[in-house]
């Protein structure tokens, strides 16, 4: 079995077996891992975790940071689950989060954007060597991550996309096809739940494999393929409204 294979197997049987796990569980009760979808139906949300700490493992196995950078994408939106589901917090993108901001209040919003970023950019200081290219990688693995939680607003949405920016990757050689396995093995893994509306990815779940193929793209790409990846991904958060209004319309 080559390495991507391995990476890709790997992924996702730890995925599948986070997500038994943790429904066999529910540590803190079952009220504190079920929401209710667009439907109404009730979901669980184990998904999310479970892809998040699989995407961070075989991350990690290709280079440390990126390992980090996936975790605390997930771990950032793992608070957001939690935090803006006690305090019933609607508010959606950028300046509703940095208008609150200003008067003080610190939103789960605003821990994800300062979260991600962050963590975006010291992984991608530490992936690549000259600066400019450092911050072009925080900005693509920053914004991939929040890329793939912009479309996660119906079943199957975020791992359906994970799965077709990813799977191309696999064609390819190197740390880049090994985090490309990577992404599509826990995606692979949580669509069926989605997909079926058993389970849902979440915040945490959204984030960390959106941060997975941020983290491919960038240890696969060097300036002028970071640069494109870049402008892509600032796109889609200008016009965030715009990218989850056409996974609505496209999920039907």
């Amino acid at each position: 079995m080559s390495v991507r294979s391995g990476a890709l197997v790997v992924a996702a049987a730890v995925t599948h077996l986070g997500q038994a796990a943790l429904r066999a569980t529910a540590p803190g009760g079952r009220a504190r891992w079920e929401r209710r979808n667009h439907a109404g139906r009730t979901v669980g949300l184990y998904a999310g975790p479970a892809a998040a700490v699989a995407a961070a493992a075989g991350a990690s196995r290709v280079h440390p940071a990126a390992g980090a950078a996936v975790l605390a994408a997930g771990a950032c939106g793992a608070y957001d689950d939690v935090v803006a589901h006690v305090r019933a917090d609607t508010r959606r993108g950028f300046r509703a989060h940095l208008g609150a901001l200003r008067q003080g209040e610190v939103t789960s919003g605003a821990v994800k954007l300062f979260g991600i970023s962050g963590a975006g950019l010291v992984a991608g200081a530490l992936l690549k060597e000259r600066p400019l290219d450092k911050l072009l990688a925080g900005i693509v693995i920053a914004g991939a991550a929040h890329f793939v939680n912009l479309v996660d607003v119906r079943p199957g949405r975020a791992a359906g996309t994970v799965l077709a920016l990813a799977a191309p990757g696999l064609l390819r050689t190197g740390p880049a096809a090994e985090l490309s396995a990577v992404a599509v093995g826990a995606a692979a893994a949580v669509l069926p739940g989605d997909v079926g509306e058993r389970t849902m990815l979440g915040d945490t779940g959204a984030h960390a494999l959106g941060a997975t193929l941020g983290a491919a793209v960038v240890v696969g790409n060097r300036r002028a393929g970071l640069l494109a990846h870049a402008v892509a991904v600032v796109a889609a958060a200008v016009y965030g409204d715009r990218v989850s209004a056409w996974a609505r319309a496209v999920s039907g």
